[in-house]
């Protein structure tokens, strides 16, 4: 049985690494389609010159793709985080926002890649915005996809 995005929200928002750092998902849409994700800035993720610390603008997008690739595509698929990295395009003060987003053409293309059982390389990117909407950063992840050759 897969869990409900309600019940994984609640327990993501709980988990001790994002609960210090001071991330917070406030939406999984029920389809895994979109997930906001939102990060305080606070004495427990500054930096020494008080503004975000890097790793808790990367932490806060970090399992956000996969996990929705992984229910949106469901049990017939692996899917693993690759590799990612972060551009630091401006200093983050206040709160930052991430919106991750998939839509059906990006899931048709992976549906259509690995439809043999071939692995694929999707990049997906998310933007970190500040309250005023600027990019604060902008985070490259690239997953690790393929069908389940049982599946096939």
């Amino acid at each position: 049985m897969t869990p409900s995005p309600r019940l994984v929200k609640t327990l993501i928002n709980l988990w001790p690494p994002f609960l210090g750092a001071g991330i917070r998902v406030s939406r999984i849409a029920t389809d895994w389609r979109e997930v906001d994700v939102s990060l305080r800035l606070g004495l427990t993720n500054r930096n020494y010159v008080g503004v975000h610390f890097g790793g808790s603008l990367y932490a806060m997008t970090d399992p956000f793709f996969m996990l929705m690739l992984m229910n949106c595509l469901g049990r017939d698929y692996y899917v693993w985080d690759r590799a990612g990295r972060i551009d630091y395009l401006k200093p983050g003060r206040g709160r930052v926002n991430a919106r991750f987003r998939l839509d059906e053409t990006q899931l048709a293309e992976i549906r259509h890649h690995t439809a043999g059982g071939e692995k694929y390389l999707p990049e997906m990117t998310v933007d970190v915005v500040d309250h005023a909407g600027e990019v604060v950063a902008r985070v490259h992840k690239t997953l690790y996809v393929r069908r389940k050759k049982d599946r096939r």
